[in-house]
């Protein structure tokens, strides 16, 4: 992505790798970037999107050592309990899944010593440890820590639609639901904090702005609203869409927390909002020809978002000029097809991930 238009790798161009393609036994949806230093440099979980009841998520890393294009052309494998050569990304451990998961995340807790835990949404939350299996192979060992249902009164699940890990404090996880809901779950002690009818119709996504207690969250009634865990008996409502559309997904900016980004269903603009200024968007991404997947921040940057869509692209926009209208973007990826999530890692903001098809991508920006 290092000029305004790139269409893949380009043979012999650059002796730094800069794209990373993993091909899935399965259409990829969910993804989600670890938070902790691994020296393989890469690793990422990601959750397949099948429609049927057994479904999968899998742990992909990057095997340890520089990429040489002629090493299979030579006959080196340098690693070969991982069937791969070095710098490609391979399989290093395997979760069965029942139904899709609609979204992953890595706990951002880092410290010395406790768990490393990963968090899947679907009919329930579900969180996982993952441990070195001390193979020597590079793979890894799950187990599943908690499944947490807060639907008490009901035999049927209410199906998570998505949720957020808190980062200042990673016992604090909010998730969102089709039942109206957001519930806020303490994964320490494995309780909901707290639940909440959030909107009038089904909610979509939820995210926690920088800090512990503000989260906002987007639903179908064509909303967002915003919460304070302070003072939960008030909500703002920052935005509302043309005709009341559903909104889809929901973004904020960590590094300057005035602005989110949401899009509706079946739109091919992205709208950025400052919530100082309620009801009326800041600014409004086009430059997609189809509707717009997925939305992502960077982790280290308040004025550069990137939006991915069913036009195979992935733009990155520089924010900076607003309230100046933004017409187009400074980088552009053309992908092989439809692009259906995409992720900035915080740790290593150099490099995105888009999953489209079966494929995951990781891409130098």
């Amino acid at each position: 992505m290092s000029d305004h238009h790139v269409d893949g790798p380009v043979p012999g161009s650059s002796q730094r790798k800069e794209i990373y393609t993993y091909n899935a036994p399965w259409t990829i949806f969910a993804m989600a970037w670890s938070h902790r230093p691994d020296p393989c440099q890469f690793r990422l979980a990601i959750g397949s999107y099948v429609e049927q009841y057994s479904n999968a998520v899998q742990i992909v890393k990057k095997s340890v050592g520089p990429y040489h294009s002629h090493d299979r052309h030579m006959g080196h494998q340098h690693k070969p309990e991982y069937g791969v050569a070095n710098g490609e990304i391979y399989k290093a451990c395997k979760i069965e899944h029942p139904y899709p998961c609609t979204k992953i995340l890595w706990s951002p807790d880092r410290s010395q010593g406790s768990k490393d835990l990963l968090a899947t949404t679907g009919d329930y939350l579900r969180i996982w440890s993952v441990a070195d299996d001390c193979s020597g192979r590079g793979t890894l060992d799950h187990k599943k820590e908690a499944l947490l249902d807060n639907n008490k009164n009901s035999e049927y699940c209410a199906p998570l639609t998505s949720f957020d890990w808190n980062e200042t404090d990673p016992s604090m996880l909010g998730t969102s639901s089709i039942d109206t809901t957001c519930t806020i779950w303490d994964v320490t002690t494995q309780t909901a904090k707290t639940q909440l009818i959030a909107h009038d119709k089904e909610v979509f996504d939820i995210a926690f702005a920088r800090g512990q207690h503000v989260f906002a969250s987007v639903g179908a009634d064509g909303s967002v609203r915003m919460f304070d865990l302070r003072s939960l008996e008030h909500s703002t409502i920052i935005y509302e869409s043309p005709n009341l559309d559903p909104l889809l997904r929901l973004a904020w900016n960590k590094q300057d927390p005035n602005y989110l980004a949401t899009f509706m269903v079946e739109s091919q603009s992205t709208v950025i909002l400052d919530i100082r200024i309620p009801s009326m968007p800041v600014a409004e991404l086009g430059g997609h020809s189809a509707c717009v997947n997925a939305v992502t921040w960077a982790p280290h940057s308040s004025c550069h978002i990137c939006t991915a869509g069913d036009d195979s692209q992935a733009l990155i926009w520089d924010l900076s000029s607003m309230p100046k209208a933004i017409e187009d973007p400074i980088l552009a990826y053309n992908a092989e097809g439809e692009i259906n999530n995409l992720q900035w890692s915080a740790t290593q903001p150099d490099w995105i991930s888009i999953g489209f098809g079966n494929k995951l991508q990781i891409l130098r920006v």
